[in-house]
């Protein structure tokens, strides 16, 4: 990346988006939690799943408070960083997140207020209700963003206007119903719900090390564990379903994440294990496992999986035909609604789907009309993403993943054979695994989006041509307050959190059970406690 606006930039929004997505995870998955907790004490009456859901409530309000103040700035930042993407796309971009933001966010928001306010105020199943609608609060939120985002990876339902000079929907349903953003949707929140269920088994396991809030812990323990199991192995499937769309329409980062220069003979192998050179342009392979690519990518055995030296060859031609698109625009701009000769048009309507890739060479020429074949070939090897990066980052998501898959599943047969306590080690090794989620999300948003370059639309806009025009010193400058000001947002949700869990719940979690005519009275619709 260069220290140039466009790499500042992008550095900016990284830097923005992977502390924001510290506290995503933990909501969504949280969220979730607390409502199951709830459930189960409405519909059993027992004291102590009231205090397992209020004190893990109290845990899910600090993150929420943290997440939104880090989310707030990220949507500013369209504006401030990257004004003519937002000019270029905002008739589609713009409604997901202004409908994420008027529907989800103040739905989440106002039930937020009820969860922690209303336990006295609201019958049982009211409150339970309130719970609820955090949960679908907290995940229509996450669905609105991950529209915007798969419609960046996958640009359907859309169509660009010569005359506006802008992407316009054509069709609403096709953007909120396109298959990436709702693959990512699912894998997204599952990774939630996998974080949350690590990050409760952990504290919980801690709980139970040091003989505080055993009977609190343990059935905390037994929730994240089925939960967590459940959520591992879902997210195992809906990997397996991104990695097949994107075959279908990002092949460039496919071939990218599995260092694979040239094309095999199906059915592709999957690299385990390699190191990949991108200045020598080619992987040294030590473990591969065969036919394993072509089946998560294809879905068959005889399909080809492209590999970049191909990819960049088909680029090639699309940068031509981009260029005749580019020519056809400017006359038909020129025009200013005189008469547009029917041969222009018609050029501009067969290659204006690569118009995109024309854009590509603004990096190396002033006007994409005058680029000579040298040029072109460096910008189709433009569309190379970092491979290196790409390559690991996937693969330590995947072996966090399976890791979580084993943990989790180790502790439900425990709990379902009541002994999550025989064995010290391993609940040492739940405490210390309660940062992996989050070291797997992190990765797997570098996968995604780092993958996508050197568009910030695929196909459609690159990265480069999508900035605002601002000097590399107010960039740098806003880049250096982000990092402080998020840095110390940190700080104060990792005391908050601390703090709140070495105070753990109140002490009347730990009194036994009490019969349940004889717990304080209630307004709900069950007899009296």
């Amino acid at each position: 990346m260069e220290l140039d606006v466009v790499g500042l930039s992008r550095l900016q929004f990284a830097m923005t988006a992977l502390y924001h997505f510290l506290f995503v995870p933990l909501t969504l998955g949280l969220s979730v939690v607390i409502a199951i907790m709830e459930t189960v004490y409405v519909m059993t009456a027992r004291p102590i799943w009231r205090e397992m859901t209020k004190f893990w409530g109290s845990l899910f309000g600090i993150n929420f408070v943290l997440g939104v103040a880090t989310g707030l700035t990220m949507e500013f930042q369209f504006g401030m960083n990257w004004s003519y993407y937002s000019h270029y796309v905002g008739d589609i971009f713009g409604a997901p997140l202004a409908i994420e933001g008027l529907m989800a966010f103040f739905l989440e928001a106002t039930f937020v207020g009820l969860f922690f306010f209303g336990w006295d105020r609201m019958s049982k199943l009211g409150h339970l209700a309130a719970t609820w609608a955090v949960a679908a609060g907290s995940n229509f939120s996450a669905l609105w963003i991950l529209i915007a985002n798969g419609w960046m990876q996958n640009p359907v339902g859309s169509a660009f206007n010569p005359a506006t000079m802008r992407m316009e929907v054509v069709n609403f349903f096709e953007v909120v119903f396109n298959p990436v953003a709702q693959a990512k949707f699912v894998h997204t929140v599952s990774a939630g719900y996998v974080t949350a269920s690590a990050f409760v088994l952990g504290v919980s396991a801690w709980y139970v090390l040091k003989g505080r809030h055993v009977a609190l812990a343990k059935r905390s323990m037994a929730v994240a564990c089925s939960f967590g199991l459940l959520s591992s192995l879902s997210v195992v499937v809906l990997g397996d379903e991104s990695g097949y769309l994107a075959n279908e329409h990002q092949r460039m980062k496919l071939a990218a994440i599995e260092g694979m220069w040239e094309t095999e003979a199906a059915p592709a192998a999957f690299t385990a294990i390699g190191f990949p050179n991108q200045a020598a342009r080619e992987t040294h392979h030590i473990l591969q496992i065969p036919g394993a690519l072509g089946l998560i990518a294809t879905r068959s055995l005889n399909t080809e999986v492209p590999g970049i030296r191909e990819l960049v060859a088909r680029a090639q031609e699309r940068i031509r035909s981009g260029i005749l698109a580019y020519d056809a625009l400017q006359t038909i701009r020129a025009a200013r609604g005189a008469g547009v000769p029917t041969d222009v048009r018609n050029a501009f309507e067969e290659n204006g789907t690569n118009l995109g890739y024309a854009l590509l060479l603004l990096r190396h020429v002033d006007d994409p009309r005058r680029a000579t074949p040298a040029q072109i070939e460096a910008a189709s090897w433009d569309l190379v993403p970092p491979v290196a990066p790409l390559f690991w980052s996937f693969r330590i998501m995947v072996a966090i993943g399976f890791f979580l898959i084993l943990l989790m599943g180790t502790f439900f047969w425990l709990s379902a054979k009541q002994r999550l306590d025989h064995y010290r080690w391993l609940l040492w090794v739940a405490v210390w695994a309660i940062p992996l989620p989050w070291i797997a999300a992190e990765m797997g948003w570098i996968v995604a989006e780092l993958g996508r370059q050197p568009w910030v639309v695929e196909g459609v806009l690159p990265t480069a041509v999508a900035v605002s025009s601002l000097g590399i010193t107010q960039v740098a400058l806003t880049l250096a307050g982000f990092v402080i000001l998020y840095s110390a947002l940190f700080v104060v949700e990792m005391g908050l959190m601390l703090r709140a869990i070495r105070k753990g719940p109140p002490p009347e979690a730990d009194l036994p059970y009490l019969p349940y005519a004889q717990s304080a009275p209630t307004r709900g619709i069950l007899p009296a406690e």
